[in-house]
């Protein structure tokens, strides 16, 4: 049986067209928007050299005083990333296009748990892979300057809670309100959904399978460390309490206090039960109010 271009058509905008809206449902619902900030690339990287510091706003007297951001030179280079789908020439003989719509469907799934995957990553990582100041994101030694403009005497600051060597399964506070997050998405092509029809390219030929692929370009990395705390002691109470009064007290340099809030605890499955007596419980086992109640949204990422 020859397959005729108008099958092949309809099989291109089924495909095409199942995974653009399921794509698009899942950006416009999923957590990976909230924990990254995302930026645009139009080159092979972009590097982050305003990941300093902006000065704050005083009162005009006189000229402006001039401040220069402190440079970082943190450079996030971009990847490439595939996954294809092989779809057999005999089910378009046997009009059986229909069974390739869940799956369709499912390669956008895929595409999200894809950058939710790397977040994970990165917050699994986030104890050895460096930031912007040359230390490992979750350190005890970031430097905090004594001068606003980054110069003079520096304070070692730690975003780690207890011992980071402990071997317990990490939880992490993060602060998501700003526009600015702690990991960074870097996005420099949108998902795309190619294929491969044409009865003279190899594949097709010789495995006699059309192929539709998942391509996309960008890379993952760590914006401010200030807005997280990662700990591996226990998830209790007392130690939550503790995380957000740690994030609370972060200065910038110069001493001002940064005013960072904790918005979104992230555990894994392991911690999912302790992190909801803790956050969602309005009382506790004697009877009293859960001060800690409805205090941050619950993130739970199978990934950790």
């Amino acid at each position: 049986m020859i397959i005729k271009d108008v099958v092949l058509d309809a099989l291109r905008t089924m495909v095409k067209g199942e995974f653009r809206t399921q794509l698009e449902f899942l950006i416009a619902n999923d957590i990976y928007k909230t924990l990254a900030t995302i930026i645009s690339s139009n080159s092979k990287s972009n590097t982050y050299g305003w990941l300093g510091k902006f000065p704050q706003i005083r009162e005009w007297v006189g000229d402006r005083v001039l401040e220069s951001i402190k440079e970082s030179s943190y450079t996030i280079e971009n990847k490439k990333y595939e996954a294809t789908l092989s779809i057999e020439r005999t089910d378009i003989e046997d009009d059986n296009i229909g069974i390739y719509k869940p799956l369709s469907r499912s390669m956008a799934d895929e595409v999200i748990a894809f950058f939710n995957r790397n977040l994970a990553t990165l917050l699994k990582e986030g104890f050895s892979n460096i930031c912007y100041d040359k230390e490992p994101f979750f350190s005890e030694e970031h430097p905090v300057y004594s001068n606003a403009d980054g110069t003079g005497t520096a304070e070692e600051v730690s975003n780690i809670l207890g011992d980071k060597t402990k071997k317990g399964s990490p939880w992490f506070l993060l602060s998501l309100s700003g526009s600015l997050k702690p990991f960074i998405l870097q996005q420099r092509n949108n998902p795309e959904l190619e294929e491969i029809t044409d009865t003279k390219n190899d594949t097709v030929f010789l495995k006699d399978k059309y192929l539709y692929g998942v391509r996309w370009r960008g890379s993952f990395g760590y914006g401010f460390w200030q807005q997280a705390i990662a700990s591996k002691e226990p998830l209790t109470s007392v130690n939550f309490e503790a995380a957000r009064l740690q994030m609370r007290q972060f200065k910038r340099d110069g001493g001002d206090p940064l005013g960072i809030v904790p918005t979104h605890l992230v555990v894994s499955s392991d911690n999912e039960v302790a992190a909801l007596q803790i956050l969602k419980a309005q009382l506790l086992d004697n009877g009293k109010s859960n001060i800690n109640y409805n205090t941050a949204e619950l993130v739970v990422s199978p990934w950790l």
